[in-house]
């Protein structure tokens, strides 16, 4: 069977980290093989880039340059992991993928520019949208452990919550496969819709 690429998408506390390892659970059940990842990635770059993001100095990189280091992970991300692992056949599901840089990049920069910076990415079979109000977002992220990032301060998850809905309408203006899902509620129900999303993509021959 061909390999398949899904990346879940949303907000800082929307749930993707929690519905990237129930769905995968869900397609191994079903019987195919499955490898789990994110972005930023385990790789050189996207250890420096997340770790950048949990610091003050993170601040101080340029939003251009960012989005650059972004990519560049990407791109070692795609090389290392996601081809081969598509070539074997696997679904791949990633948490976080293209339209989390064009959501958070184009903050401060130009999302055509963003999405030319990342036109040589494998475009998903599916990119799935957990969409949640910022406030939901804030509420879970102050309720885990942990230090927030950068991003994680109710200015900017607005702000980053409209750019989502400019992602959306990039990829589907670019022709790609894109679902969207209510993360409101409990995490039972997010992942049945997901499933349901993407279920005929991965029957797909």
């Amino acid at each position: 069977m061909p390999g398949k690429l899904i990346a879940i998408e949303g907000l800082d506390g929307a749930g993707t980290t929690t519905q990237t390892q129930r769905l995968g659970r869900r397609l191994q059940a079903s019987g195919r093989e499955v490898t789990l990842t994110r972005e930023p990635s385990d790789g050189v770059i996207g250890k420096f880039v997340r770790a950048s993001l949990g610091t003050p100095d993170g601040q101080r990189i340029p939003p251009g340059a960012l989005a650059l280091l972004f990519a560049a992970d990407r791109a070692e991300h795609v090389a290392s992991e996601l081809a081969p692992a598509l070539g074997r056949g696997q679904v791949v599901v990633t948490d976080r993928y293209v339209m989390s840089s064009l959501a958070y990049q184009s903050l401060d920069a130009e999302i055509r520019w963003v999405g030319e910076l990342n036109r040589l990415a494998p475009k998903p079979d599916l990119t799935v949208l957990v969409r949640v109000s910022p406030k939901t977002a804030l509420a879970r992220i102050a309720a885990r452990a942990g230090t927030r990032d950068r991003f994680e301060s109710p200015e900017l998850l607005a702000r980053v919550a409209a750019q989502y809905e400019l992602a959306l309408s990039f990829l589907l203006d670019d022709g790609q496969a894109c679902a969207s899902v209510d993360g409101e509620g409990d995490p039972d129900r997010v992942e049945a819709a997901i499933w349901a999303a993407v279920e005929p993509i991965i029957a797909q021959p």
